[in-house]
Formats: structure tokens, C-alpha cells, sequence
């Protein structure tokens, strides 16, 4: 496949951005004088109430007297704690993942064999239509995966007999193949990145109709389909804790925007893939695992608490790290005292790594996880509640089960469409009206401009416009 080069020179593009930043400068101060929740926060941080759901609770802590006060973090599913959940299926010895998308789509927990219909529902969901993979995904590799999966999602909708109906039946169809059918595009998508952008071979192995979904994903990944029981159960665990994390999170609150406006279940859902591709969202784990593999290259000692904290002051400062004052990982919009996923990846991690080569790593991850706040406080001279969030420990528990980069974020995609599809049923059947938002004008007014009488902002009068493909 070749490049695509675009026609608009970089000398172009440069001074056009430079005209375009002039005239969509905005004050700071604007959005406290009118009133704006920007980012949809309250000036404490906390989320502007935008709906009311009965999928999930998010919660990190209580209001007391109009003061946020801090607690140790909470993740309901349909009113159940999931760390419960996690246990529950630990104690009994299963997988959990697939139960978990019942309880969030239908509300409630199946019975075994209503468990056992459902797995094998899934599991005959999970090929993909015919000549899909070639057309779809083989003949436009792209270096992305999270791309390539919002595009396949999209694609979907062409081999779907009946794409537009938003009756709650029709979607749930919908949603229960998308769920089956997301793990296999992601094995097809990585196995084309491996051949046309690392020139490795690919690899691709039959479903294997026993297996459930976190089975199938490593079965699909891996050169050899091999995989220890221990591992598809930690992997399991990863998609239980992924699986949701409330309406106001953005990609669920992108797929409840779609859905409100009445379209199908295919563009909802693309579009909270491509939500959650973002570095702000789910990308922030493979952030989280590029930080921690740069202070592993650039700390001499990384068991020394006084080099690491040194090293988390200039990641703060904006002089090591990817230069953006982050430490990923760290801090959340809800969760201040804990984020109980991140709790339970910590167990898996620490007992994950018990004698292996792995254990260094997890020992400077559980520094940075106990140095950060009081480094941000020493550097920012603020307090702040600061907890570790899920992203500090899950792209680690990747790479111990040796899941390659590429899928970190795509993973998410797998998990989390359980809860986007929750949300958009919910919204569907309760929402009742589009999202329409209000964003203040704040230009002047201005009079219409006869085109001999405009100024050329940065064109002379003696350049003529020849298009980039002509030019020497």
C-alpha cells in the first residue's frame, strides 16, 4: 500500500495555523466570568451532572457541608461492588468477563445455564462475514489499531440486514456481536500491523469454539496459540475491572451522545472507540508504561527512593519524561484516596511477578505509586490528593502476560464495549432527548467584507497560487 502525501506544503499549513491560532485565542478569564463548565466540571473538579443511569457507580468521595471530602474508592456494576465480582469468580475458580457483560447489559446475574447459553452465543458470534478481514482489514493496514477497529466497527454496518433499527431487541443483537466480534478484528488488525509495518510474519489461528474471551485473545495473539490457565484468568480479571467506569466517562458519555441524536449502533460505538484512544483516556496506558521503561533507562538505581523521587520532581518540571509535567498513572478525576482497580491490579501484579524478572519493575511502579504526592506537593507547594490509578499497574500486567504494546489500549476497546453498549441501551430507552449543550459567543460582531477590500493576512499581491502537486 502506498503513502498517501498530502498536496497542502508545510510553508502553507504553517501560515494559515498561524492566522487560524490569532483569531481563536481565548481569554482564560472568560470562561470563570460566563459561568463555563469547561471540560463539563465544576470548579471543584467534580463532573456537571448530565443524566441519571442505573449501569454503574464511580465513586472516590462524599460531599460534606458543600466540600468534597475524600474516601476510599468504590466501582459498582448494576449496584454490586465489582471487587465482589472478582472474588466471587476467584473463590469459584472461573472466568468472569462474559457474566459481567450480562449483569451490565441486562441488568442482572445469569444463571448457570443461561451463563452457558450466552458463552456459547458469544463464541458463534465471533467470526467475522465473509471476505471481511481481507476487505476490510488486510487491504488498508494501518499503523493504528484503535483506528482500524473504529473503522471495522463502521464497516460492520454494511453487512448488518438490519443496521438502523434502534429497537432495544435489534440493538442488543448488535451489541452482544460486537462484543464477540471486537477480539477477532483486533487479532486481525495486529497480524496485518506485524507484516506490512514490522515485516514479521503473520499469524492466524482458527477460533476455538470452548474458549471463552479472554482464551481467544491469547490464543489469537500469540505466535504458537499457547497460554498458561493462570494467565487467561489474569487477563480476565483485566476485563472484568475494564469493563465499565460510569456515563461521564468520555467514551461512554461519547456513545450516550450518539445515541441520543437516534443513529445506529455501529457509529455510537466507533465513536467511543475513537474516544478512547486519546492519551487523556485509555491511551494513558501505554503512557503509564513508556514513563516507567524511561526511568528504568535513566535512573542508575531504580531501588533508590531518593533518585526516583529526584527523577518524579523533573518528569513534574517538565525536564525528563515526555516533557508534559505528567506522571501517568497518577491521580484521578473521581477516585482520591484509591482507585480500587488499581488495587486489585496491584494484588495481581505483586503475586503475578512473585520470582520472576518482572518483580524490579513492579517494585519501582509501587515507588512511584508512594513518592508522587508528596514530590507534587514538594515541586507544585500544593497538597493534593493523589492516588494511583488503573492505568499505573495495567499495562504492566501486559507485559508480564506478554501482550505487545500495540494492543494495550485496543484491550480496553475489547472489555469496554459491554459498558458502552449498557449506556446506549440505557440512553435509548430512557434518555428521550438529543444532547444539545450550550457554548457561549464570545466574538465581537463584524461587518461583511467586500473580497476586493480584504487584506491579504500573508500573501503578497505578486504571489500567485500554484497548487503543491505542480510546484518545483
Amino acid at each position: 500500500m502506498s503513502n498517501y502525501h498530502s498536496p497542502i506544503s508545510n510553508d502553507e499549513l504553517k501560515l494559515m495555523c498561524e492566522e487560524l491560532l490569532k483569531h481563536s485565542y481565548m481569554e482564560p478569564g472568560d470562561f470563570e466570568k460566563y459561568n463555563v463548565k469547561r471540560g463539563l466540571r465544576n470548579a471543584d473538579g467534580t463532573g456537571v451532572m448530565a443524566g441519571l443511569t442505573h449501569v454503574c457507580s464511580v465513586e472516590g468521595y462524599y460531599i460534606n457541608d458543600g466540600e468534597r471530602v475524600p474516601k476510599e474508592g468504590r466501582l459498582y456494576y448494576r449496584g454490586v461492588d465489582m471487587r465482589s465480582i472478582v472474588e466471587g469468580c476467584e473463590k469459584e475458580n472461573r472466568f468472569g468477563y462474559e457474566e459481567v457483560a450480562w449483569l451490565l447489559m441486562l441488568g442482572y446475574f445469569p444463571g448457570r445455564i443461561q451463563l452457558e447459553r450466552f458463552k456459547k452465543t458469544i463464541s458463534s458470534c465471533m467470526e467475522l462475514p465473509e471476505d471481511f478481514a481481507e476487505d476490510m482489514i488486510m487491504k488498508a493496514p494501518s499503523n493504528n489499531i484503535m483506528n482500524k477497529m473504529a473503522r471495522s466497527v463502521l464497516a460492520l454496518y454494511s453487512y448488518d440486514e438490519n443496521p438502523d433499527d434502534t429497537s432495544i431487541e435489534n440493538v442488543l443483537r448488535q451489541s452482544v456481536q460486537l462484543l464477540a466480534q471486537l477480539p477477532t478484528i483486533m487479532a486481525y488488525a495486529y497480524q496485518v500491523k506485524r507484516r506490512h509495518f514490522y515485516k514479521q510474519t503473520m499469524y492466524l489461528h482458527p477460533i476455538i469454539p470452548s474458549y471463552g474471551m479472554a482464551e481467544t485473545i491469547l490464543h489469537a495473539i500469540r505466535a504458537d496459540g499457547t497460554f498458561k490457565p493462570e494467565e487467561a484468568k489474569l487477563l480476565d480479571t483485566c476485563m472484568m475491572l475494564h469493563a465499565e467506569h460510569g456515563g461521564g466517562n468520555n467514551s461512554a458519555f461519547a456513545a450516550r451522545v450518539l445515541s441520543s441524536s437516534g443513529t445506529d449502533t455501529y457509529s455510537a460505538i466507533s465513536a467511543a472507540i475513537g474516544a478512547l484512544k486519546g492519551p487523556r483516556h485509555g491511551g494513558a496506558n501505554i503512557k503509564a508504561a513508556n514513563m516507567i521503561q524511561d526511568m528504568r533507562e535513566n535512573i542508575s538505581d531504580i531501588t533508590n527512593e531518593g533518585q526516583v523521587a529526584d527523577y518524579l520532581a523533573k518528569i513534574i518540571n517538565k525536564e525528563a519524561g515526555d516533557h508534559s509535567g505528567l506522571i501517568y498513572g497518577m491521580g484521578h478525576a473521581v477516585y482520591t484516596l484509591s482507585d480500587p482497580r488499581a488495587k486489585i491490579l496491584k494484588e495481581k501484579a505483586r503475586e503475578f511477578s512473585e520470582n520472576t524478572e518482572f518483580r524490579e519493575e513492579f517494585e519501582l511502579i509501587s515507588l512511584v505509586e508512594r513518592l508522587t504526592p508528596a514530590v507534587f506537593s514538594r515541586v507544585k507547594g500544593q497538597k493534593k490528593r493523589m492516588c494511583a490509578n488503573v492505568d499505573l499497574y495495567s499495562g504492566f500486567v501486559y507485559k508480564m502476560l506478554g501482550i505487545p504494546e500495540d494492543l494495550y489500549t485496543p484491550l480496553f476497546v475489547t472489555a469496554r464495549v459491554a459498558g458502552w453498549s449498557a449506556h446506549r441501551m440505557e440512553e435509548l430507552i430512557t434518555g428521550g432527548r438529543i444532547m444539545r449543550p450550550a457554548y457561549k459567543n464570545v466574538s465581537l460582531p463584524r461587518a461583511y467584507i467586500p473580497i476586493d477590500e480584504r487584506a491579504e493576512n500573508y500573501i503578497s499581491e505578486t504571489d500567485i497560487y500554484i497548487p503543491s502537486e505542480e510546484r518545483d
